[in-house]
């Protein structure tokens, strides 16, 4: 991937006075930064503002809410996105589900849309109505904190990952374990089931899988660990398909297809594994040393972000990179997506969301 750009996280506002300035930044690996600035020559009748780079940067395109920058030396290209909504009361305003004993690490939606899973400290699991935020089910077994989950298709199973090492398979409907998937012996920081393709050997079960098991054949499941490994298994199986070493603790991971795999290590690297070879990454992102702290799987690419608030897609069909800007430095610690709109959820307490129509 080429150099980063960098730019000031609050540009959108900054350019929209006349001669004001916004910084920015090329980052290449092994060579000196490069700084240089934007400054707003006025505003159009269509209100989009007319901004000049300085030398070694040139601006591409702008509208109300994305500017196109380019350092031609580098070969860098990135479009910031500016937020189109912040919520700064969020908190203040929402429902809120009470019942956790201790901080919450993880939580994520059914597929419905109505109903919510949870995971704590507590080292319970928590199902939620978002309706009427009712604690429905409360899953104990865990001996340590819960750091993430996964849903396994329409949600009658689900699965957990602890801070005890172990990977569990739950059923919904009865509050019931129904097997610990795997014991790393170190913490699961991150959790991720997809559907396997027909080329992949996922082994067979040593025993007759549970009859409560539904839609667990052909899946596998992948295991962020705190030992620097990656792990993947075959979720009804049970039976290992890979062990990945990576250069620092992994902290997330996601499947991109029924082959392809992202995850993201502590240090700052992205790596991309094949599956079906899994022992030389297809290719290792590294845009700066902060731990990478999200990953989702978006359209033909990926999002991804970092604890130096930085966000960002890839996207194979475009040559440049998309940065979801309004962040200053704070960790963004998860990112999701709904229809053509991206959320982000940041440490200074902002959820901030995007609207990918005004690229």
């Amino acid at each position: 991937m080429a150099a980063p750009l960098r730019i000031q996280s609050d540009w959108a506002q900054a350019l929209r006075k006349d001669e004001g300035e916004a910084w920015l930044s090329c980052h290449p690996p092994g060579k000196p930064t490069l700084y240089g600035s934007l400054t707003c020559q006025g505003i159009g009748l269509d209100g989009i503002p007319e901004v000049i780079a300085s030398e070694g940067f040139v601006v591409n395109e702008i509208n109300k809410k994305s500017i196109h920058i380019s350092c031609p030396k580098e070969n860098a290209s990135s479009k910031f996105l500016a937020p189109y909504t912040t919520f700064s009361r969020i908190h203040a305003k929402s429902r809120v589900l009470e019942g956790h004993v201790f901080d919450v690490n993880c939580c994520r939606f059914f597929p419905s849309g109505l109903v919510v899973l949870s995971g704590g400290m507590d080292a319970q699991l928590k199902i939620w109505s978002a309706e009427d935020a009712s604690c429905v089910v409360t899953f104990k077994g865990h001996k340590g904190g819960i750091l993430d989950t996964a849903i396994v298709e329409r949600g009658k199973n689900v699965v957990s990952g602890s801070r005890d090492g172990t990977a569990r398979l739950w059923d919904c409907g009865r509050s019931a374990c129904l097997g610990v998937i795997a014991d790393c012996g170190c913490s699961i920081n991150g959790v991720a089931v997809g559907a396997a393709d027909n080329s992949i050997n996922l082994g067979s079960p040593e025993q007759t899988p549970s009859e409560r098991e539904v839609g667990t054949e052909s899946k596998m499941l992948l295991l962020a660990r705190e030992d620097k490994k990656l792990q993947c298994v075959g979720l009804q199986s049970r039976q290992p398909v890979f062990l990945f070493i990576g250069s620092d603790a992994f902290n997330c991971c996601t499947f991109l297809s029924g082959f392809l795999l992202l995850a993201g290590t502590q240090d700052g690297n992205i790596y991309q594994l094949d599956v079906r070879n899994p022992r030389a990454p297809v290719q290792v992102i590294h845009r700066s040393g902060a731990p990478v702290l999200s990953l989702l799987s978006f359209r033909d690419g990926f999002i991804a972000s970092q604890g130096d608030g930085s966000s960002f897609i890839v996207q194979q069909d475009l040559d440049y990179v998309i940065e979801l800007t309004g962040a200053d430095c704070d960790p963004v610690y998860k990112v999701a997506t709904w229809e053509k709109q991206i959320y982000t959820c940041c440490r200074d307490g902002l959820v901030r969301r995007y609207q990918l129509s005004d690229l």
